[in-house]
This record gives structure tokens, sequence and C-alpha cells, in this order.
């Protein structure tokens, strides 16, 4: 968890307004050797919104996260990130933007040999002065956001896949970040355990909101994102449920093919799209 200062910058207000752009990528254009990986690409991720990225292996959709992170730079454009312009930073200035984004990996990437307390909680304990009770406290919450509160003491070695999943999710949110990076987080889950680590995508969005950006090939997982919404009820219970049209269309997908986006809106329209390629994508 961050300590908020008691002065906020006109930076982070605007920031928290509803409609601000949180990532802006303008003409971004990124190549190795003769292979044009992103072709002058160009969009936004609006705050409290999510950016589904789709496209072919090798299209581009992870290099998009490896550069807003600043771990690969572009050769030619502008990169935006919570009012940081990311590609002119150094490298110490980068881990200042780093500490308001949140990483997902594919396989979760956890800490094989650290308790699931002390792997959600790893960067609360080695990069803050957390009293280490208040720390506890954050990793009961967020464990308890995802329903996984009762494996606190496990070994990642004693959990399932999709819970191996959801603790690298927990371990993302513990420090509050503004913007979740999710890389391909349900490959090789089966349909039911994706769903479990999709509703908590959605959970976050609607409840917590929080912006995101999933990479992902898998198009059931993308189109249950863009098509499903997180309410909490009267009882206090959150449930997720069919989008109204309005909050789908703040999901938005992006096609990637031959380093260019070739398609970019809602659920929707992709699906109504005639598009002799999408068409071939979405079948």
């Amino acid at each position: 968890m961050k300590h908020s200062a008691p002065h906020r910058s006109a930076l982070e207000e605007l920031l928290d307004e509803t409609g601000a752009p949180v990532v802006v990528f303008d003409k971004v254009h990124l190549a190795f050797d003769d292979n044009v990986v992103l072709d002058t690409i160009s969009f936004t991720l609006i705050k409290g919104h999510t950016k589904i990225i789709l496209g072919a292996s090798g299209s581009g959709k992870s290099t998009i996260l490896k550069i807003i992170t600043g771990l690969l730079r572009a050769d030619s454009g502008v990169v935006w990130v919570n009012g940081q312009r990311v590609d002119q930073l150094s490298e110490r200035d980068l881990m200042a933007v780093r500490g308001d984004l949140g990483m997902i990996f594919q396989e979760g990437a956890l800490f094989d040999s650290l308790t699931v307390r002390e792997n959600v909680g790893y960067k609360l304990y080695e990069e803050t002065d957390m009293p280490l009770a208040d720390v506890d406290k954050r990793v009961e919450e967020v464990l308890g956001f995802i329903q996984l509160a009762e494996h606190i003491d496990k070994m990642p070695s004693e959990l399932s896949g999709g819970q191996r999943r959801r603790v690298a999710i927990a371990r993302a949110m513990a420090f509050k970040p503004r913007i979740l990076l999710y890389d391909e987080a349900t490959t090789g889950l089966d349909p039911i355990t994706a769903t479990t680590v999709d509703d908590e995508i959605i959970k976050l969005r609607d409840l917590e909101h929080v912006s995101s950006i999933v990479v992902t090939h898998q198009l059931r997982d993308a189109f249950y994102v863009a098509t499903h919404m997180a309410v909490r009820g009267e009882d206090g219970k959150v449930r997720i449920v069919v989008a109204t049209t309005e909050k789908e269309r703040e999901a938005e997908f992006l096609m990637l093919r031959d380093g260019l986006i070739c398609f970019e809106g809602d659920a929707i329209a992709l699906r109504e799209s005639k598009d002799e390629y999408l068409r071939t994508f979405l079948s």
C-alpha cells in the first residue's frame, strides 16, 4: 500500500477524473532488424476501462505491455502512462511509474519458496516501511477479495492452477495500483477455472475502479470479460452479471495484425464486423 501524500498534485486529481486517459500510445513504432512488430500504432486506455488486445502469436500483444512498463523502448512515437511520458524517462524515474502498475504473468510467477501470505505481501514487505501488522491486514484483505483467505499459509505447490493465478492477481493488487496488466492470465486453464480468473478481472475493474489491459488469445475469456460486470447486492455479496450495453462499451477490443491495429471497438462491433480476417480469427 502506498502512503498518500498530504496534498494531491493537479496531475493526480486530473487522472482521477472520469474519462481521464491513463495509457496513451501515439504513433508507436518498434522493429527488430527487418521485423516490424508495431507499425506506428495509436490507442488510448481510459480510467476504469478495459482494453482487450487480441492477435495471432507474434503480433506484438505482449510487446505493448513491455513498452508500458519500460522493459522495451519503442524506436519512435510517444507513450504516456498515468501522465508520465515513459519513453523519455530514465530507468530510475521509471521505477515510480512501475509503482502504479500491477502485472499478472501467464504462469502466475509466484515464488515457490514463499507462502501465499509472503507472495502477496512481498512488495509491501520489501519496498515499503509499513508495519508488519498493516501489511498482514492488507494481505488478508486482498485474499478475502479473491476468496482465497483460507489458503493464506499454504505454499504455491499446494494450490490449483487457477488458485495460483488468483494469488498472482492478489499480489498485483496488494499495493493498490491504478493500472493492471494481464499477460495471457488464463492460458492453460480449463474453461471453468479460467472463469474464476476472469471474474477477478471484472471485480477489480468494476468495484475497485482499476484500469486494465488484457492480452489474450482466448476468445471465450475475452468476450466474457467484455460482456459481464460485477455488482454488489444489498446483502454485500458480489455477483457477476451480464453487462448493460453502456457498461459493455467500457471494454474495448484492439486487434493487431502485421504490426497494425486492424480493429478497435466494443464486443458488438467486433461480432458484427464483416472483415474477412476478423471473421476467420473469431471462428
